[in-house]
């Protein structure tokens, strides 16, 4: 009887060894896997330390080509004569144009807008003293923008021709445009890629950092501007890029 009870006290010492040691094991996994995962944490921190910054490419550059509406009116109470004096006005018109280098394929010619204002009156038309009148439009679509530009100082030889130009307003403006925005964008977004570096490497090294691969990069939008309101043939062409690097110690 005393042997079977050894025996079973010496089996159950022997299984609570057993047991020790497997949760020393355990614990010891335990401990180091919380160290590598610790550890790995904080690794990915410091792959974390970023730093965004934006670099600007500015350029100008001059329009190549041009759109010059030119618009006058006329009045009368006969609407052959004033279809009449219309179509006077428009060949002057075209032969000043033609006099200063444009061709036939810049100019178009719209279709006179007449009103019969008696028509179009409510009220006492008495005092009306014009019943027809009419406004026509010629537009120069041109590549030859300093043509343009000349012609436009030139324009009061139409004036004393007795032609009523109607006012600048944002209908009969000219306007320049440019085109060629793809000749520029490879070196622009290089030179604003390039300008974002240099202000994030000033940035890491007033942080005793080292500066790291791109994170993240974004493009912003090019646009494009009259230089200022006294020569909008000239263009100020401009974008941004955002870049995110990453930071090392």
């Amino acid at each position: 009887m005393m042997n079977y009870l050894e025996r079973e006290r010496a089996m159950n010492q022997r299984k609570t060894l057993e047991a020790f040691v497997l949760g020393l094991f355990l614990c010891g996994g335990l401990i180091g896997l919380g160290y590598l995962i610790s550890n790995g944490i904080l690794e990915m921190k410091k792959l974390e330390r970023t730093v965004t910054v934006k670099g600007l490419s500015e350029q100008e550059a001059p329009a190549d080509i041009a759109i010059w509406p030119i618009s006058f009116s006329e009045a009368d109470n006969d609407l052959t004569t004033l279809y009449g004096t219309i179509q006077r006005k428009t060949e002057i018109i075209t032969t000043f144009l033609k006099s200063n280098g444009f061709q036939d394929s810049d100019i178009s010619i719209s279709v006179p807008n007449i009103n019969d204002r008696e028509a179009q009156s409510y009220g006492d038309t008495s005092r009306i003293k014009y019943r027809y009148t009419a406004t026509a439009n010629i537009s120069v679509y041109s590549t030859k923008v300093d043509a343009v530009r000349n012609a436009m100082k030139k324009i009061v030889e139409l004036i004393e021709k007795g032609i009523a130009l109607a006012g600048q307003d944002y209908m009969a403006r000219p306007q320049f445009l440019f085109t060629k925005l793809n000749d520029l964008k490879p070196a622009m977004i290089e030179e604003a890629t390039r300008n974002a570096r240099e202000v994030a490497e000033k940035f890491a090294k007033d942080s005793n950092s080292r500066l790291g691969k791109i994170r993240k990069a974004a493009q912003g939008q090019f646009s494009i501007d009259d230089r200022d309101s006294d020569t909008p043939h000239i263009k100020k062409i401009r974008v941004v890029s955002t870049l995110e690097y990453y930071l090392s110690d």
